[in-house]
């Protein structure tokens, strides 16, 4: 039965990008006693695409799971909590150069299990910047109709990472956020912070590879079981505001810009971090998807220039482009 559905029954660990500074490191990851083997092939065939998505939701947590990693030759130690979330954080030694660093996490030994199993990840040092990038998925670059559930499930349901589709000019203005005032081989930090489940990383980070978006550290939302699946993307979205504070103090130096989209809460949430951190939010950009919510939007975005930020409210990314050369985002 494991073998029809595709499930891996071994432990497996899930690593996910990290991010750190010359003061902090942080590398995090999911452990799984089951877990669904990584999709090889993307046919167009919305029963195999249906089968694929719900397989996502076939896990099951590795509780309280000893882990270990090597950093600079110290071995850090960790262990999952009941979820099988697991998080390793650590003041280096010696300032870590700018760019990927590659870390390589290893599932000690005990009576449950004896094969050696360890999984490979990275984590991020953001070159010189001045401006850090934190997007929200669906709805601001993922089209997802978040405020449609029946037209949602439809297309998470039958499309897959390489069917589903970017908003036009999206990843363009992306790109040239990401190059801009850096030199070659560098680029200028984004994070990617969704109310989307952990169960849902490998099919966004497909998505966000074949599309060409500026490669990042992804903060999503708790893990989900398969009885949840109905549910996904319906989180509680306050945890996003708390994901997305962290990264703001994790940089004290860099200012910040925020895409998100009106189909849910990304503008109070938006708004509130303005308030909060009004000398750290250069700039705020909202997607115009939902026409019902235009007034009450155009309020808080209103409330979010006063306060002194940029903001723009678009509905083409061409519009968002311009703001952005406009306020000296994109440098040609």
């Amino acid at each position: 039965m494991l073998l029809l559905f595709r499930l891996d029954h071994h432990p497996v660990i899930k690593v996910y990008n990290g991010y750190g500074s010359s003061e902090k490191v942080i590398a995090f990851g999911h452990v799984l006693a089951l877990s669904p083997m990584l999709r090889k092939t993307y046919r167009q065939n919305w029963i195999i695409n249906i089968f694929s998505m719900l397989r996502l939701f076939m896990v099951k947590p590795y509780k309280f799971a000893n882990l270990s990693m090597e950093w600079e030759g110290s071995v850090l130690h960790s262990q999952s909590q009941d979820d099988g979330f697991f998080k390793f954080e650590w003041a280096p030694l010696i300032p870590p150069k700018p760019g990927w660093h590659t870390i390589v996490i290893h599932l000690e030994e005990n009576k449950y299990h004896s094969r050696k199993i360890s999984a490979t990840g990275q984590v991020h040092i953001p070159f010189n910047s001045t401006h850090a990038f934190v997007s929200d998925i669906d709805d601001t670059f993922l089209i997802s109709y978040s405020s449609r559930i029946r037209k949602r499930l439809y297309v998470l349901l039958t499309k897959n990472a390489r069917s589903r589709k970017p908003f036009a000019g999206v990843v363009n203005h992306y790109q040239l956020l990401a190059a801009s005032a850096q030199k070659e081989h560098a680029s200028n930090p984004f994070f990617y912070v969704s109310s989307s489940e952990w169960n849902l990383f490998d099919f966004i980070q497909e998505f966000s590879r074949k599309n060409g978006l500026p490669k990042g550290v992804y903060l999503l939302n708790e893990l989900k079981k398969f009885r949840d699946v109905l549910r996904t993307g319906q989180n509680k979205h306050a945890t996003k505001f708390i994901r997305i504070v962290r990264i703001i103090e994790a940089y004290p130096h860099l200012r910040f810009v925020l895409f998100g989209d009106d189909s849910q809460e990304d503008p109070h949430i938006y708004s509130a971090l303005v308030d909060h951190f009004a000398d750290k939010i250069f700039a705020v950009y909202i997607r115009r998807v939902h026409r019902k919510k235009y007034a009450r939007v155009q309020k808080v975005v209103d409330k979010i220039t006063a306060a002194g930020s940029h903001c723009c409210y678009f509905i083409h990314s061409e519009e968002a482009i311009a703001h952005s050369k406009s306020i000296g985002l994109i440098i040609s």
